[in-house]
């Protein structure tokens, strides 16, 4: 992450793809922000990637030569704000693959543009209702893939504007090997222009925004941000 980006979701211009955030299953548990040591042992094995995601993400943040975030920002960082991790958002989804796409090119916030692909279709059921969501594929002039077996997906979700990044919020996936997926709306994160306007990151697709809260991944706005 340390040079300036042509396009960026965490995914893209040569920094390297986004940790994942996950789940916690503690009844009652209050706002979490950076996990402490002390709070290892209590975390469920299905859920320690969750909690090392949390913390190398907080080091991600707070370390200069891998931070997105202004140099003013930096010197007030703290920690990362975070939904309580919640084993509901941690759903199976259904993978079908969109063969023959043709690629397009995607707007973002800068002007550039991310040439991407549908690479295929994520359906799942949530709080009772079915949903599906579109995940791309970044590609180069020549067709192929410029992301090995990397996939995007960004998603919208009643929480934006409220207690989540207005535009929407990214998920990193890995190219399906099967029909099923795990989708974790706690790996959830905001994309790098959510910090620092210098990033361009892709917009949030009409058709990937969901009419249900997602209360789980990272949180924005943060107390230490300069507006």
């Amino acid at each position: 992450m340390t040079k300036v980006p042509v396009i960026s979701q965490n995914k893209k211009v040569l920094l390297p793809a986004a940790l994942l955030v996950a789940v916690l299953l503690l009844s009652g548990c209050q706002e979490k922000k950076y996990l402490d040591k002390r709070e290892e042992g209590a975390i469920t094995p299905e859920l320690k990637e969750a909690y090392y995601f949390q913390a190398d993400l907080n080091r991600q943040f707070s370390d200069p030569k891998d931070s997105p975030l202004k140099k003013k920002d930096l010197k007030r960082f703290e920690e990362l704000s975070f939904f309580p991790l919640n084993a509901a958002y941690r759903v199976k989804a259904q993978f079908s693959r969109s063969a023959d796409s043709t690629p397009f090119w995607m707007p973002t916030t800068t002007g550039r543009k991310s040439r991407e692909r549908i690479y295929g279709i994520l359906q799942f059921e949530l709080d009772g209702q079915q949903h599906q969501l579109q995940v791309y594929q970044e590609i180069d002039t020549a067709g192929q893939a410029s992301q090995g077996d990397l996939l995007f997906l960004p998603f919208g979700d009643d929480t934006n504007g409220q207690d989540s990044y207005p535009g929407g919020r990214y998920l990193d996936l890995s190219i399906p090997q099967g029909e099923d997926v795990l989708l974790d709306f706690n790996q959830a994160y905001n994309p790098y222009c959510a910090y620092n306007a210098k990033y361009s990151c892709p917009l949030l697709p009409a058709q990937n925004r969901l009419s249900i809260e997602i209360p789980a991944g990272v949180k924005y706005p943060e107390p230490w941000q300069h507006k």
